[in-house]
């Protein structure tokens, strides 16, 4: 079972950065794809990036890539999204979750499409505005 916490989200100038951070307090962290979404306001949540669980496979968003990095790190049981040239419409709340993967469905797939995502945390509000 994994609990999951955000954190190091707030507020930031465009073109500024953040790194988010998702915190593991439970056993079998190792197992899990970590996948990073965000909700606007009057928006459906989107998928943003997502790792697979030995950080073999990633995923980014079109909107987010060359701009956004995930990296895990297992030992810490911590999946962290850096956000650099952050953008007014990158505002929103981010929230990251886990979810088993198998063997046919890839990160991308798992990550489009959310459902595979069981676990969530209470997600970090991330503000860009000058």
């Amino acid at each position: 079972q994994v609990q999951l916490v955000e954190s190091g989200g707030g507020l930031v100038q465009p073109g500024g950065s953040l790194n988010l951070s998702c915190a593991d307090s439970g056993f079998t962290f190792g197992y899990y794809a970590i996948g990073w979404f965000r909700q606007a306001p009057g928006k459906e949540r989107e998928g943003v990036s997502c790792i697979s669980n030995n950080a073999g496979s990633t995923y980014y968003a079109d909107s987010v890539k060359g701009r956004f990095t995930i990296s895990r790190d297992n030992a810490k049981k911590t999946v962290y999204l850096q956000m650099n040239d952050l953008k007014p419409e990158d505002t929103a709340v981010y929230y990251c979750a886990a979810g088993l993967p198998d063997r046919i469905t890839t990160i991308q797939q798992m990550c489009v499409r959310k459902g595979y995502f069981g676990s969530w945390g209470q997600g970090t509000q991330v503000t860009v505005s000058a």
